[in-house]
Formats: C-alpha cells, structure tokens, sequence
C-alpha cells in the first residue's frame, strides 16, 4: 500500500512525482481498474482450476488405477510416464498463454491506467 512518507534517502529528490495514496485508492475503485481485474481474473482462475483438477487427477490415478497407468504404449513407455510429461507440457503451455494474454489484453490496460496517474500528479 502506497503512502506519503518520505522517499528512503539515496534517492533522486528530483525523481518523477508519485501520485498520493488517495488517487491510488481512487483508481481502485475506477471502472477502469474494474475491467483490468476482471480481465486478469477471467483468464487466470480457470485456467487454474483446470490446472490443479487436471494436476490431481494424475495423483489419484497414480494411487488407485495402477493398472491403467501401467498400461505399455511403446516400448518401456507407460501411460504414468506419458501423463507425467504431459503435466510439464501443460505448464509450459499455461506459461505461454498467460503471458500473450498478459501482453495483449492486461499490459494494455495497466500501461493506459498508469500513464493517467501519472499525467494527474
């Protein structure tokens, strides 16, 4: 949380002026703050949820479908193993999406609200 305590000494006295702790809580309030929550939320808590259903899923067929995920599907290669590596290309891919979602649609957004708190200070 932002206040209006001095800076730590050490730094440039004649640095760019920070907006207060009022206009913080005022663009919190904002629409605009409203929409770019939103947007982060709609994206972030399903992907999440799916992520850690998929994520468990995988541990409870570990534990009690030993024959499935026993199961050959080339070679020395199980379904345990396939699955288990598929957890590691799930991530990555949930890595990827968020961050082209973030460059796209949040970044955007916070860069519009940040620019307009500056300008008002």
């Amino acid at each position: 949380m932002a206040t209006d305590a001095p800076p730590p000494e050490g730094t440039s006295p004649g640095g760019p002026a920070q907006p207060t702790t009022e206009a913080f809580v005022a663009m919190q309030a904002s629409p605009e703050f409203a929409a770019l929550r939103r947007s982060h939320r709609s994206f972030a808590f399903p992907l999440t949820i799916a992520f850690v259903t998929w994520y468990l899923l995988y541990v409870l067929l570990c534990n009690y479908a030993g024959g499935f995920m026993a199961t050959k599907v080339v070679g020395n290669i199980n379904m345990a193993l396939v699955l288990g590596l598929a957890q590691f290309a799930t991530t990555f891919l949930i890595a990827w999406l968020y961050s082209r979602h973030a460059a796209t649609k949040l970044d955007p957004k916070a860069e519009a609200i940040k620019s307009r708190m500056e300008a008002d200070v």
